[in-house]
C-alpha cells in the first residue's frame, strides 16, 4: 500500500482526496519508482482544483514531476537503487503522476539525477526549473550573449521566473525581474537581479511597437505581458514565452517581428528528447546550487497539497512548492 493524492470526478467536479492505495492500481510502465519529492506547479494545482482541463483520464493521480530511487525494473537500463528524475510526458495529465509515494512510468521517460542534486533539491529545481533552463538555452541558441542588452522575466517571483532569473544573471547577463509583489524585491536580488520593475508596466494595453529596451525575454504570463514585451524587445531580439498566469489570448501585431526581426520562440516542456533534457540539467547544476535552491523553496508534505493549489493559483506562492509524499 502507498499514499497518493487521488483525483476523482463527482457530477462533472473534481474531487481530490488523500487515499490509501494497493500496488495494483499503479498503471502499466517499465519501471517502478520509490518517489521521495514531488513539486506543485501551476499545472498541478489546476488539476487539483478543478479550475483547467488538466487531467484527461480518470481516476488520476496529479503530479507533473518527481524525484526518487528505483524499486522494479524490467528494463535493463535501470537497476533498483539509482536515483532518477521524471517530468513531462504526459506525467499527471495523461498518466499517474508524482504525488503518491510510488509511480510507475516508461523506461525512457527517465533521466539519471545529477550528482549535484539530492532529490529534494531536483524537485525544488523541477519542472518550472528544468522550463526556466530551456527558456534560457532558446535565447543562447538565438545567439543572446552577456552585454547585449537587457533580459526582461515576468512573473519573476514564480518557480520559472525565479530560476530564469538566477540562471541568467550566473550567466552574466543583466536581469530586470518583472513582479506584481515589491515585497519580493530583496529575494529577487539575491537571485541576481540588476532591476526590479511593477508588472503593472507591463500587463495593461499597450503600443503595438514600443522603445527597444529587451535583449531577450524570459515570459511567463501571456496575454498583455507577452504582447508589450515583444513590443519593446529590440532589433533580432528573443523571446522565450511558456507560460499564461495572466492569460492565453496575445494581443499583438505582427510590427515587431516584420519590423525589428524579433523572434518568438514557443517552450514546450512536455515532448523534449532526453538529450536536450539532460543538457538542461546539466546547466542547471553548473550555475544553481543548493543554498540558491533553499531560498527559493517551501517545502509541504503531500496532506497540504490539496490546500496549497488554491494558495498557489491565487498569486500567493513565491519560487518554487516541494512536496515530500511521505508526510
Amino acid at each position: 500500500m502507498f499514499q497518493a493524492l487521488l483525483l476523482t470526478q463527482n457530477d462533472k467536479q473534481t474531487v481530490a482526496t488523500l487515499a490509501p492505495l494497493d500496488d495494483a492500481r499503479l498503471p502499466p510502465g517499465d519501471v517502478t519508482v520509490r518517489v521521495e519529492y514531488s513539486s506543485l506547479n501551476f499545472k498541478d494545482a489546476l488539476a487539483i482544483t478543478g479550475r483547467g482541463a488538466i487531467v484527461k483520464q480518470w481516476p488520476l493521480v496529479p503530479g507533473i514531476d518527481l524525484a526518487g530511487v528505483v524499486e522494479q525494473s524490467n528494463d535493463p537500463a535501470w537497476k533498483p537503487g539509482e536515483r532518477v528524475v521524471v517530468n513531462g510526458w504526459g506525467l499527471g495529465e495523461t498518466h499517474w503522476g508524482g504525488l503518491a509515494q510510488k509511480a510507475r512510468v516508461s523506461a525512457g521517460w527517465l533521466l539519471r539525477l545529477p550528482d549535484a542534486y539530492s532529490t529534494r533539491q531536483a524537485m525544488a529545481i523541477g519542472t518550472a526549473g528544468y522550463t526556466a533552463a530551456l527558456c534560457v538555452m532558446a535565447l543562447q541558441r538565438h545567439g543572446l550573449k552577456p552585454g547585449d542588452g537587457e533580459m526582461l522575466v515576468t512573473g519573476a517571483a514564480g518557480g520559472v521566473g525565479s530560476v530564469a532569473v538566477r540562471l541568467l544573471s550566473s550567466l552574466g547577463y543583466s536581469v530586470t525581474a518583472s513582479t506584481g509583489r515589491p515585497q519580493e524585491t530583496d529575494y529577487l536580488k539575491s537571485l541576481g537581479a540588476a532591476h526590479i520593475i511593477d508588472r503593472n508596466e507591463l500587463s495593461a494595453p499597450g503600443k503595438p511597437l514600443q522603445r527597444e529596451r529587451w535583449a531577450g525575454v524570459v515570459d511567463t504570463v501571456g496575454s498583455h505581458t507577452l504582447a508589450n514585451a515583444c513590443a519593446a524587445t529590440r532589433w533580432n531580439g528573443a523571446i522565450a514565452a511558456c507560460g499564461l498566469a495572466q492569460g492565453a489570448d496575445f494581443p499583438a501585431t505582427v510590427m515587431p517581428f516584420i519590423l525589428r526581426g524579433v523572434t518568438l520562440y514557443g517552450i514546450n516542456c512536455v515532448f523534449v528528447d532526453n538529450a536536450r533534457r539532460a543538457d538542461a540539467w546539466r546547466l542547471l547544476a553548473q550555475h544553481v546550487d543548493g543554498d540558491t535552491l533553499e531560498r527559493m523553496t517551501v517545502e509541504i508534505g503531500l496532506s497540504q497539497a490539496i490546500a496549497q493549489s488554491t494558495v498557489l493559483l491565487d498569486g500567493k506562492v513565491r519560487g518554487r512548492l516541494v512536496v515530500d509524499v511521505n508526510r
